[in-house]
Parts: C-alpha cells; structure tokens; sequence
C-alpha cells in the first residue's frame, strides 16, 4: 500500500486551474520530488497535501487513510517550509520537541533526530545562535520527531548558498532514510530533485506529465518538453532507418521503428569531442570546475551542446572541433 496516494486532484482559483486530476503514489519510506517550473502548481499541490489549501475534488489517503476533508491538524502531517521557522524564545531542544505529546517531551526522542539530522549536542543553544543550514536542520528535526505518517518539505534548500545546499541535501535525505520518513519534495531546482529523489513527478500546467524513478526521467522523457526541463538537451530532427537515426550529427544507433521525419534527443555528456567527426565551431564554454559546457555550432547552422570533463583542455570561441556521438539516441514522441 502506498503510504500517500492522491487521486485526480482538482483545484481551481477563480478561472485558473491549479491542479487537472493530479494523480500520484508514494510507497512507504520513499521520497518523491514533485519537480516543476513557477506557476506549474506543485505549491498548490503541497498545500492540498498539508490541509493548507481545500481542495475541489479527488482523495488524499496517507497510510490508508482518508485525509481529504480534515483540518491540518488532525493529519498529523509535518511540513517543513523554506525557511526553518523556529520557536525563537526555545532552545533547539525545546523547538524538536514541540510537537511531541507532552508526556514524551522528555524521553530521548529530540536527541535521537537531532543526532540524525547531524546536530548531537546542540540542544541547549537558542536558534539565533545557528546558521541558516543548522536552523532548517533543526527544522527538519522537529518535523521528523512525532514520526509522522509523511512528510512535506517545501523548497527547504533555496534560501542558502549553492556548497551549503548540497551538503544538506545529502544529509536531510540520509537523515530521511534512517528514520524511514515517507516525503514529498517540492522544488523547481533539477538537480535537487534528481540527487534527492527516489522518484520525480514533472508538473506542468497542473497536470503531472511523467513520474518515474529519476534515471528513467532522465533517460526516457514523455516528450520534448520534460528532456529539455530535467536536464540539457540536444533535439535534432532525424530520419530512422533500421535502427539508425540520421542527423546532422551522422548515423547514430537508434532502438525504434523506422520514420521519415522524427525528433530524437542527445543529451550533452553524450556529444564527444574527438579527432575525427562531425566539424564544429566553439561559440562559447561554460567553464564549472568538474566539466565544463560547451556551445557549438555545426557548419550548416545547428546549434548544440557537449558537456566535457573540467580537465580537459579550455576551448576558445572560434576554435575548430570534431565531434562524434557515444551511445544511442532517443526518439521523441
């Protein structure tokens, strides 16, 4: 049984649909990234979910039960929201504790979450003694504390810097894990949601238009839209013949039936630079530290990307280059 199961969700404000019969799962002890750009209406989604937000029509059952008509408070789902809104006047122990029942605010349960979010010992310090990263630990820490049924985490990453971010996303996600929390993410950040997720739901105009677990999102996109959102992409328009797609690229393999006029996606870290290939010209590198992205254009005007490794050599515009493609193409409905 999934712990979270949302059933054609609809909302709407006035004459803007919000949600078109969202329909999602999460399996017990899973984490989902409910993925999207502004306006796509995954924050609608996170307010329906938390009770926040009534909802128009469709069932909301978290572990089996029917939470669809019930105030927040009798959900007994924790939201973690973008910033960790602590209890200023209580310590961190106090904060984690608040939303225990009163008998077991003193048992050992605050310590043992903040042990897991990374935080042993801080008990007794006072939140404006924390950093922006330890407050949304500590957040998470209280969310975590009553053993709720799900979790919501509400772009919790977005107020810190680029470093901070990603060390705690590996750390709430672990803490996550080894409390067996069942959560929701919501974010725009792709990255975010592939390095944390144990499945990704693509919204778009209030509708989820792909789920899946990130490495089949990634590698077979419902259409051009979600390649182009989850990551780089290169779209090229192709001939299939035989299990090859011909491109301005050349012949590369192609796993699908035979079409005289299709679309097939490259992705970048797939775009080679090699010494013999397809010739090339260098408009722009992108230089990142571990890779580095380039944007080249080929000689009859098309334009595309390559991701290298950040040790190879640095490229300069003008510069001439051959590239070839390694693996398969994938042909876009």
């Amino acid at each position: 049984m999934s712990s979270l199961e949302v059933r054609e969700l609809r909302k709407a404000f006035g004459q803007v649909t919000a949600l078109d019969t969202v329909t999602l799962g999460v399996p017990e002890g899973e984490l989902a990234a409910v993925l999207g750009p502004s306006g796509c209406g995954k924050t609608t989604l996170l307010r329906c979910l938390a009770g926040f937000t009534t909802v128009d029509s469709g069932r909301i059952l978290v572990g089996g039960r029917d939470v669809t008509a019930l105030p927040p408070e009798k959900r007994r789902i924790a939201v973690v929201p973008q910033e960790g809104a602590l209890f200023p006047h209580l310590d961190v122990a106090a904060n984690v504790a608040y939303g225990l029942p009163r008998a077991d605010r003193r048992g050992g349960r605050a310590a043992e979450v903040l042990e897991l979010v990374g935080l042993a010992g801080y008990g007794r310090r006072m939140p404006h003694e924390l950093s922006g990263g330890q407050q949304q630990r500590v957040a998470v820490a209280r969310a975590l504390a009553p053993r709720p049924p799900l979790v919501l985490l509400d772009e919790p990453f977005s107020a810190l810097d680029a470093g901070l971010r990603a060390e705690l996303r590996r750390d709430i996600r672990a803490a996550l894990r080894a409390d067996g929390a069942t959560a929701v993410l919501v974010t725009h950040d792709q990255g975010e949601a592939m390095s944390m997720a144990d499945r990704i739901a693509v919204m778009r105009g209030g509708r989820i238009v792909q789920s899946g677990p990130p490495a089949d999102v990634y590698g077979t996109p419902a259409d051009a839209w979600v390649a182009g959102f989850v990551g780089e992409a290169v779209l090229l328009p192709a001939e299939v013949r035989a299990g090859q797609a011909l491109t301005a690229l050349g012949k590369v393999p192609c796993p699908a039936p035979d079409t005289a006029a299709a679309t097939v996606l490259i992705r970048p870290e797939q775009v080679e630079l090699a010494g013999e290939g397809v010739a090339a010209t260098v408009e722009r590198e992108d230089f990142f530290g571990h890779d580095a992205l380039l944007l080249l254009r080929l000689d009859d005007g098309t334009a595309l990307s390559a991701r290298v490794l950040g040790g190879m050599p640095r490229r300069v515009p003008g510069e001439r280059v051959a590239l070839r493609v390694r693996g398969e193409a994938r042909l876009l409905g």
